[in-house]
């Protein structure tokens, strides 16, 4: 046993999603012995770029390019045990080993085709009020949680008893699908039989996640524990209804992982250098303009999951402010810098209008924040390309100038920039575990 325990850092996107977490997250896999997702399910993807090759993740952790490192699933995530496998399959034809690398906790909910189909009919049932989930079952399955129906993943391991939770379950919400939303119902063998064909693949890599987190602290390994979406998405925090169905801050780690609040180091906020949104909601600084089209064309701005256009805006440092006070943030990294470099100029909101005062906090929930009007303060493009820079001298003055007002309106450091897709596309001007 080391005489020193690891590290733990959390990673947390800080807007809406989509800032690159994935990335960050096997940029810093080098120096720890395990990484943890503890929210969310397969409606969210993590892109990483490395020589050259991509690889989208949806559940399996960002660390699992990395050998040496163990890839944790904690039970604060809502597993679908079909498209687990299918991820599995994705990484082990192409050689990565995701099943040495990989556990997965007994007691994550598994996500059935009776909540995919319940997902589906309510947002069809919603009309033009619908939130925009992306159909793959996580806000049932989340409810089913709460409301301790839901079928857990080590479930898997007894055949017996998963048919008659299953049938259970399914029956549950086929009342709903028929009678309030006039669909056909879900067959119970279907739903068991992708359970068990999951369950050969599954069963031998279930764990008792919190005690391997503390194992591996014990000896003295750092820990990351990774996020999916961002914290706007918050079902508690965000822009309440438009969230997802999971806490998504940084609290959540400890909830979602069984690592105790006061073993969490330093949690580093994911910020894109403009802002994005996916799905309905409201954005006080989007852009409907060319500006917003070429941001969102130079970004590749498209859901790595779903495939989703992403919404474009100005960075929003009254939103940001809220994120990093509500996830205790100690540093930034700031992502797609390079999106930016073809600008003439370049603008951060600073404050909103509301009712018309000024207003310098985030309201609570969707309708507050529809009636905020942004106010901006405008800097000078640099006209030049960051693509690729490794050291902060290489970037043009007002690239950096642009980072050091962004960092003082928000009263966080950018410790990292993000300046491509390619895992060595980063300066590092602090690293999370030095």
């Amino acid at each position: 046993m080391s005489d020193r325990l690891g590290k733990a850092v959390v990673v947390i996107g800080a807007q809406w999603g989509d800032e690159g977490k994935g990335k960050v997250v096997d940029l810093l896999t080098d120096r720890v012995g395990g990484v943890v997702r503890f929210q969310g399910g397969h409606n969210a993807g993590h892109t990483l770029v490395i020589g050259g090759e991509k690889t989208i993740l949806r559940l399996i952790p960002s660390g699992v390019l990395r050998a040496g490192v163990e890839c944790l699933i904690g039970h604060g995530v809502v597993v679908s045990p079909t498209a687990l496998v299918e991820e599995i399959g994705e990484l082990e034809n192409r050689g990565v080993p995701a099943r040495e690398r990989l556990r997965v906790s007994m007691a994550c909910p598994m996500i059935l085709g009776c909540h995919v189909a319940l997902d589906k009919a309510r947002e069809l049932a919603r009309g033009k009020d619908a939130i925009g989930t992306t159909g793959r079952g996580i806000g049932p399955a989340y409810e089913d949680k709460v409301g301790r129906r839901a079928v857990r993943i080590g479930e898997l391991a007894s055949p017996d008893t998963l048919r008659e939770r299953v049938e259970t379950l399914v029956e549950y919400h086929n009342f709903s699908l028929q009678h309030r939303y006039g669909q056909q119902p879900v067959s119970v063998d279907v739903v068991y039989e992708e359970c068990m064909r999951a369950a050969a693949t599954i069963v031998p890599i279930l764990a008792d996640i919190p005690a391997r987190i503390h194992a591996l602290r014990r000896g003295g390994a750092h820990l990351l524990l990774e996020g999916a979406q961002g914290a706007l998405l918050d079902v508690d925090q965000g822009t309440y209804p438009f969230v997802t169905s999971s806490n998504t801050t940084a609290g959540a780690a400890a909830t979602g992982s069984g690592l105790g609040p006061t073993a969490i180091s330093e949690v580093l906020g994911i910020v894109k250098a403009y802002t994005t949104r996916v799905g309905a909601g409201p954005f006080p600084t989007e852009l409907d303009d060319d500006v917003g089209l070429q941001l969102a064309a130079r970004g590749n701005e498209f859901g790595s999951v779903t495939g989703r256009p992403r919404r474009c805006g100005w960075l929003d440092i009254v939103a940001l402010r809220r994120v990093l006070d509500v996830n205790g943030v100690t540093a930034m990294c700031v992502t797609k810098l390079d999106v930016l470099d073809e600008l003439e100029e370049v603008k951060i909101c600073t404050s909103y209008e509301v009712d018309g005062k000024a207003w310098h906090e985030t309201p609570v929930g969707a309708e507050a924040v529809a009636r905020c009007r942004p106010v901006y303060e405008t800097l000078p493009g640099w006209k030049s390309s960051t693509l690729g820079a490794r050291r902060f001298e290489e970037l043009p003055p007002a690239a950096r100038a642009y980072l050091d007002r962004m960092q003082e309106l928000a009263g966080v450091p950018v410790d990292i920039i993000s300046t491509g897709a390619e895992r060595d596309d980063t300066i590092v001007l602090r690293h999370p575990f030095d």
